[in-house]
């Protein structure tokens, strides 16, 4: 690749794919990056990555990341868009990806567990099928852009885009609706897998820098980044939050096929895992301590963090947090923007950078 050409592809941010995904950070990227461009920095963590927009964007700006989280369907995804540097998953291998065979012998696990849970019946047995065949791809990276593809097929077949509640009804019943989700329940699974490798494929890059994935534990992670971005799941003033295992597990068992049925909660109706212990980012009693060693960590890096103004512990206290960890805070910005399945028209977003 020419270095213009390469110059033009790290200049669009446009290339990064639409998600779907709750939290997600792709509509303050511009805000995000014109509070740490001038922080001199070349080696950054994103440390609770998500869809990975923000590991994308810092990619597309000669950056050298590197992208943990915790689940591993979301890191899949992130080797698929972050870590790949030249691999694409040509459309007629895609197309391969969603038929049987008559030499391969699928299995049924989805078909026979979920039954009228999340999907009909016949999109059970497509998404068993198209598991069974990615498996079968010999290219890591080709195995990560359909993954990602089928990832956020099931989720865009999903009212809400989640997998917290059995709420197939939502979608098959012959009710009149004057909502734009019947058009996009309706259409074939594969037509949206298509779409979603042809959009992976727009993102992949080579930026001329290694990138690397994680999913690991961030407390387990060493320590050496110029900058760490920071955007944990977190609770609002009542003390709730999002419980993203919970919310997408059913992709965790995609990516976990082989023992997803040893990992199924079956005494819950909607076959959630069962549950880890709870996420001490959504633990009012020890949140703030887990703040605290976080910055404690990671005190040699510049710390950027991404927060919500109604959160706990409150704004304040992680500012007084860093400053106890002699940080300075340079920048403590708010900005209005609406969250996705939240009445709660006073919450603002909260950028705070620590030097």
């Amino acid at each position: 690749m020419s270095s213009q050409a390469q110059l033009q592809l790290i200049g669009n941010l446009g290339k990064f794919p639409q998600t779907r995904y709750q939290g997600s950070k792709q509509k303050l990227l511009p805000w995000i990056w014109d509070h740490v461009k001038d922080l001199g920095f070349s080696t950054c963590l994103d440390a609770f990555g998500g869809t990975g927009c923000v590991a994308y964007m810092l990619k597309t700006r000669g950056k050298r990341v590197t992208y943990n989280d915790a689940l591993f369907s979301n890191a899949i995804s992130a080797t698929a868009l972050l870590e790949n540097r030249d691999v694409v998953l040509p459309p007629a291998e895609a197309a391969f990806l969603t038929r049987r065979h008559d030499a391969i012998l699928y299995p049924d696990f989805i078909s026979k567990t979920f039954r009228d849970i999340y999907f009909t019946a016949d999109e059970d047995g497509w998404i068993d099928t198209v598991r069974k065949n990615i498996a079968l791809l010999d290219n890591k990276y080709k195995q990560a852009i359909a993954y990602h593809a089928l990832f956020q097929a099931c989720i865009v077949k999903r009212p809400y885009n989640l997998f917290h509640r059995a709420n197939l009804y939502m979608r098959t019943s012959d009710v009149k609706r004057n909502f734009g989700n019947k058009t996009t329940w309706d259409k074939p699974f594969a037509e949206h897998f298509a779409s979603f490798v042809a959009e992976a494929n727009q993102a992949v890059f080579d930026g001329g820098i290694e990138c690397k994935v994680l999913n690991r534990d961030i407390f387990e992670l060493e320590n050496d980044f110029d900058l760490v971005y920071i955007d944990p799941p977190y609770m609002n003033k009542n003390g709730l939050g999002p419980d993203y295992y919970d919310f997408y597990h059913f992709l965790e068992g995609l990516a976990d096929y082989e023992n997803w049925p040893t990992r199924l909660d079956r005494r819950k109706k909607h076959l959630p895992l069962v549950a880890r212990e709870k996420c001490i980012w959504l633990d009012t009693k020890r949140v703030l301590k887990a703040y605290d060693d976080l910055f404690g960590k990671f005190r040699s890096s510049i710390l950027v963090v991404s927060y919500r103004t109604d959160g706990i512990p409150t704004p304040q206290q992680l500012v007084d947090l860093l400053r106890r960890h002699n940080k300075s805070v340079g920048n403590f910005s708010n900005k209005g923007y609406k969250y996705v399945l939240s009445s709660n028209g006073e919450s603002k977003e909260a950028l705070i950078v620590a030097t």
